[in-house]
This record gives structure tokens, C-alpha cells and sequence, in this order.
């Protein structure tokens, strides 16, 4: 299991993309067509990366929506298993 957080896709967005860009939060909202609130939640943790947002910041910044997706799901599944207090045993099959 991973022990260290994974990268939030908003650092990403932000350290990766807007930074090197010299790009604005509310040029990249007025850009993909949605609310600079929006960037600003994801850039800040607040906000996941929806499956729409994914679609659009892949055609903005030449990537991959599951770039943005794998990013998300990593954060998510390891913020669940430190929320877990127990994990199931495999179920058997034998009948």
C-alpha cells in the first residue's frame, strides 16, 4: 500500500500546467467554459476531478482525460484505505 499521499490533480493542474504556463485560474475557467470556482476548488483540494472537467482539460493541455481520471482515482483510493478501519477477507468460493 502506498504510504505517502499521492499527487491531488490540482497540484498538478497548478504546479505542472498553470505555473509553466504563466495561465490563470480564470483564464483556464473562461477557457473550458465553467466557473473559475470550479479550478479553484480542484487546484485547492476542495473539488474532485469530474469525468467532464477530465474531457476538457485533456483537449486543453494535450493529455489524456484519463491522465486526469488515474490522477483523481489514485487520490480517492487512498484517501478511502485511510479511512478503512477494516478491509474484508477475501471471500472463499469453496461451496
Amino acid at each position: 500500500m502506498m504510504q505517502r499521499e499521492p499527487t491531488t490533480p490540482g497540484e498538478i493542474l497548478s504546479e505542472e500546467f498553470l505555473g509553466p504556463l504563466s495561465m490563470t485560474q480564470k483564464r483556464l475557467a473562461d477557457h473550458i467554459g465553467c466557473d473559475v470556482k470550479v479550478i479553484n476548488r480542484i487546484v485547492n483540494g476542495r473539488s474532485s476531478v469530474t469525468a467532464e472537467i477530465a474531457l476538457k482539460l485533456a483537449a486543453t493541455f494535450k493529455t489524456s482525460p484519463q491522465f486526469w481520471l488515474n490522477a483523481q482515482l489514485a487520490v480517492d483510493i487512498y484517501r478511502a484505505s485511510k479511512k478503512l478501519k477494516k478491509v474484508p477477507k477475501p471471500l472463499s468460493m469453496a461451496g
